[in-house]
């Protein structure tokens, strides 16, 4: 009878972290969803914005990748738990999301836009640090435990996605303030998260060595130089769809044959196919790894970044609606293995007194100087083949896609010639 009181009391205890985690999880990603595949359509089409303008809207997340993240991290070991740590920024960012919806001139919205990134690209990290801190407390496996509450975070894109779609807040602020909305719930509600803990050390390290910088001198070696310069180079290609995606979809309506297609009136749903893409193929990296290895997976991934591309070029709302579902599909391959496939790449390569930090050089390279590069080499093609007209932005769409596709075709075979896998 005692042991099975004990059982049903863990069990009880089990349960109700893990619904809290959920949540925060659920939280943590909506927020994201709720401007980031919609927000190149509103300020493109309904602002009128050029596709540098766009593209630099999308670098601010590449530019705050570059620091907040390691000095937030300072932050939560040395003086603010990491609830409370993430809790404030989730406030302070939701405050910047409300400033950006009053905002039309670009300069205004470009810095409102700017520090609500600012404050929530390092609350990435913060609630994963929350989410394993508090399962550790709870004497629970976070290998086994966590990623069925992080698919949560997943699910909670999705759904934003899909609630900006069908409210028809893609063309307009309030996409912004549903973002807020979600930020300042969630914001509150990490207050209430199990503690985190300030580490009490008295060793004074640099701010380099806190901040893991001690890792670029990774760039010594060759191979991985050479593995972090491609990073950077697919790491240009990760925010593209992201930024244009909903854009070139939206350009249909302004042809009466495809102005009432699914593809047209929900880009966002058919998009949104891209995350659930994401999920599935998650789950199939093991066996690809093991059938073909890291580097050959790492090829895969810029191949279907090709396919991604060049199916976008291709396919229209109309007849040819599957191959943009294809392209959706795709996605996930493009997406997952290579980032995957990556980090293990950096995990088995490096010295583990420095393997933590090199992994945030391989995130800085992909996520930071990537996308900042990519983002607005994209907004000049974009500029160069299409033009703002009548509310839409119309124009050589599929040129624009075959050069991304072309781009990507090059890095691929460079990849395959110059890189060798230790």
């Amino acid at each position: 009878m005692y042991l099975c009181t004990r059982q049903a009391i863990f069990k009880a205890k089990y349960m109700s972290i893990k619904l809290r985690l959920i949540i925060m999880n659920f939280l943590q990603y909506f927020i994201w969803g709720s401007w980031l595949i919609s927000f190149g359509s509103y300020v493109g089409n309904s602002l009128g914005f050029d596709g540098v303008q766009i593209g630099s809207f999308f670098a601010t997340m590449g530019i705050a990748s570059l620091f907040m993240p390691g000095l937030m991290g300072i932050v939560a070991d040395k003086w603010v738990p990491a609830q409370k740590l993430l809790g404030l920024c989730h406030l302070l960012g939701a405050l910047s999301l409300i400033a950006a919806s009053f905002q039309t001139e670009y300069g205004l919205l470009y810095t409102c836009m700017l520090l609500s990134v600012i404050f929530y690209m390092p609350t990435l990290a913060l609630s994963n640090s929350v989410a394993y801190n508090a399962l550790e407390k709870e004497g629970l496996d976070i290998v086994k435990d966590f990623p069925p509450i992080r698919v949560w975070g997943t699910i909670g894109f999705i759904a934003a996605m899909w609630v900006v779609d069908f409210s028809g807040f893609k063309l307009n602020h309030m996409q912004l303030w549903l973002s807020a909305v979600a930020a300042l719930v969630l914001g509150f509600y990490a207050f209430s998260l199990p503690k985190c803990e300030i580490t009490k050390t008295t060793t004074n390290k640099s701010l380099v060595d806190s901040l893991g910088l001690r890792a670029f001198t990774l760039f010594k070696d060759k191979n991985m130089a050479i593995f972090f310069i491609f990073s950077m180079l697919l790491g240009a290609a990760l925010q593209i769809t992201n930024s244009f995606g909903d854009l070139f979809l939206s350009s249909f309506a302004s042809d009466p044959q495809y102005i009432d297609s699914f593809g047209v009136k929900h880009s966002v749903v058919l998009l949104s196919i891209s995350q659930i893409s994401e999920v599935v193929f998650i789950l199939t990296i093991p066996f690809f790894l093991k059938k073909f290895g890291i580097k050959n997976v790492m090829l895969i991934s810029m191949f279907a970044w090709v396919l991604r591309f060049g199916l976008f070029g291709i396919g229209d709302p109309g007849s040819g609606l599957w191959l943009l579902l294809l392209s959706n599909i795709v996605y996930g391959m493009a997406f997952d293995f290579f980032n995957i496939s990556g980090s293990l790449y950096v995990e088995q390569t490096t010295n583990s007194s420095i393997r933590a930090s090199a992994q945030g050089v391989f995130m800085i390279m992909t996520n930071g100087v990537g996308a900042v590069l990519g983002s607005y080499a994209a907004g000049l093609v974009v500029n160069h083949y299409t033009e703002f007209n009548a509310g839409f932005r119309t124009g050589d769409w599929q040129s624009t896609w075959f050069v991304f596709a072309a781009y990507m075709i090059v890095v691929g075979i460079l990849f395959a010639i110059i890189f060798k896998k230790k």
